[in-house]
């Protein structure tokens, strides 16, 4: 089965979080492209895909949104995932965040199968405002592997076929 993990991400570290995401696929014996939304020109070969976004000011990526809105038809014949990447704290790892309106308006658009929301990461040097004044006092990377790994296995069960009984 081959999946595409695709995302929009400002600052680097939702790139980061579709790397794992694709990297817990790929250990489940999937096939994986990862690749920028503003990248992609087509979901024709892929069975299933992951679109992930960074919040920002309660928005989210604008390359994400534009993907799904760009591919909603094809989208909606295929199993679809979203994720979110923001919370600059332990926050998302500790219960579950719920998408907010406009990620949940997009996964009703496509019959989106699931949604998770990440911990975000800010580096202490990050460039431009409003993150330079937001890294002064919440930088740090709150993305959790585990907690990745546990949405995949989600995904990998809702992917996979149930096991014939007696099989």
């Amino acid at each position: 089965m081959s999946i595409l993990v695709t995302y929009g991400s400002k600052l680097g570290g939702t790139a980061g979080l579709a790397d794992m995401v694709a990297e817990a696929l790929r250990q489940e014996g999937f096939t994986v492209e990862v690749a920028p939304a503003r990248a992609v020109r087509s979901v024709s070969g892929y069975d299933a895909v992951v679109v992930g976004g960074a919040l920002y000011a309660f928005r989210w990526h604008r390359d994400a949104r534009r993907f799904v809105r760009r591919f909603a038809g094809d989208l909606r014949g295929r199993p679809t995932y979203l994720f979110s990447s923001g919370p600059l704290d332990g926050s998302a790892a500790e219960h579950e965040i719920p998408p907010i309106k406009g990620v949940q308006a997009l996964m009703g658009a496509v019959g989106a199968k699931g949604h998770m929301t990440f911990g975000g990461r800010l580096a202490p040097d990050a460039k431009g405002f409003p993150a330079s004044a937001m890294a002064k006092k919440h930088a740090g990377d709150w993305r959790d592997p585990e907690h990745v790994r546990r949405w995949v296995a989600g995904i990998v069960a809702d992917l996979r076929p149930p096991m014939a009984k007696g099989a």
